[in-house]
């Protein structure tokens, strides 16, 4: 694991504990049986009752357990090692059959046996990797013969914009062909526990929307669909305004941007 990785694995090791309390994620709502799927994110399968699911960057396991209530027999994987011990207590809690391994996701081909008819992934996944075509390679080889593979993503124009007052005009600041080389950014506090004095470093790419559709399909994927959306599953900026459960637009003053993607593609049989 390079430094930049090895970083952002200590990042996703201190902010665990803190989000697995935090109001953020409402852990006791989720165990009393709240789905933290959206609408998005569950129309890209349709009914997975019975089948195998493979969940990649799984933080500690809501959404992945969420599927699993849904019927499906599920695997999530995570490289942070507090992530996956919270998610196996989860699971162990609510008995609901999962499996969660631990491990760097473009080394999960020597850490995990098996293929799917789902993998997963979604929300704040995608600035992490550095590498796309080694990351589409790995979702193509889990997936069986006519598995789908399924993102919902912010969409990369989103990341151009740093913070954003409510009275500020919309510049971007930050670049969308990045190159190989990450953004640097040191925060104190972090999107679920904003009020922290914990400082942390981390390292992240913007990948142009071009890039995620080609590493796929030169990893042998057929592209089923591709949507761009209105609004996004967070607030991206404080100021945005929630127009339904979990989905939060640009308020009527300002114009309409793509602020979220769901993609989905096939493994050819």
């Amino acid at each position: 694991m390079d430094k930049y990785r090895a970083a952002n694995q200590k990042l996703w090791d201190t902010w665990t504990p803190h989000n697995v309390s935090s109001e953020f994620y409402d852990t006791e709502g989720f165990k009393s049986g709240v789905s933290t799927l959206d609408p998005v994110e569950l129309a890209g399968f349709g009914d997975v009752d019975g089948k195998a699911l493979l969940h990649l960057q799984c933080h500690f396991g809501q959404d992945t357990l969420s599927w699993a209530r849904l019927g499906a027999t599920v695997t999530g994987v995570d490289f942070s090692r507090e992530a996956i011990n919270a998610a196996q207590t989860l699971n162990n809690e609510l008995g609901l059959g999962a499996n969660f391994v631990q491990s760097d996701i473009y080394e999960l081909p020597s850490n995990l046996v098996g293929e799917f008819d789902c993998v997963f992934t979604s929300h704040g996944v995608l600035c992490w990797l550095q590498d796309l075509s080694g990351w589409a390679k790995v979702v193509a080889h889990f997936l069986k013969p006519g598995g789908v593979f399924y993102i919902v993503e912010a969409h990369p124009f989103v990341w151009m914009f740093d913070e954003i007052g409510k009275d500020q005009p919309l510049e971007p600041t930050l670049p969308y062909f990045q190159g190989s080389e990450p953004l640097q950014f040191e925060e104190t506090g972090w999107y679920a526990v904003p009020e922290s004095d914990i400082t942390t470093t981390s390292y992240e790419w913007n990948h142009p929307l071009s890039d995620i559709v080609n590493a796929l399909v030169e990893a042998g994927l057929i592209i089923d669909r591709l949507e761009e959306y209105p609004f996004m599953g967070w607030p991206q900026f404080d100021w945005m305004i929630e127009t339904n459960p979990d989905q939060w637009s640009m308020p009527p003053d300002r114009p309409s941007l793509p602020l979220m993607f769901s993609l989905r593609a096939i493994k050819p049989e």
